[in-house]
């Protein structure tokens, strides 16, 4: 799985129309978020640090969640933008939820153990798993 990052507003008219998840490492304005919005008709998922979170407006989590887009909290930590605009989700994460469903283990249990494990926050992992 891979997670589009977004560093500056000004890349918002240069993303691929097709992105599905995107990282915003910028505090985003409403206007970022609409213009992502219309730009990327299939993005699923916007993903902002925690320390911008508080500063979405409750008008823009309303549009968002009747756009059926999930805001979660979250960062891409040990990313280099210059290398790659992607940050990519280890396969591993993906072998080490269906071992542990294997196992009859539950999805809140899962995201929990994998988010003291890892890198990723506990709603990054529910969309993993729901996806998988």
């Amino acid at each position: 799985m891979k997670i589009r990052v977004v560093s500056k507003r000004e890349e918002i008219e240069k993303l691929d129309t097709d992105e599905k998840i995107i990282h915003l490492a910028f505090r985003p304005s409403n206007e970022d978020i609409f213009n992502l919005v219309k730009r990327c008709k299939d993005v699923e998922v916007i993903q902002i640090p925690t320390s911008y979170r508080r500063t979405v407006s409750k008008s823009i989590e309303m549009f968002m969640e009747m756009q059926n887009i999930k805001l979660i909290e979250g960062d891409v930590w040990g990313h280099r933008k210059d290398i790659n605009e992607y940050y990519t989700v280890s396969p591993a994460i993906a072998e080490r939820i269906n071992a542990l469903r294997s196992e009859g283990i539950s999805d809140e249990i899962i995201a929990e153990k994998l988010s003291r494990e890892g890198k990723l926050k506990k709603e990054m992992l529910f969309y993993i798993l729901s996806q998988s």
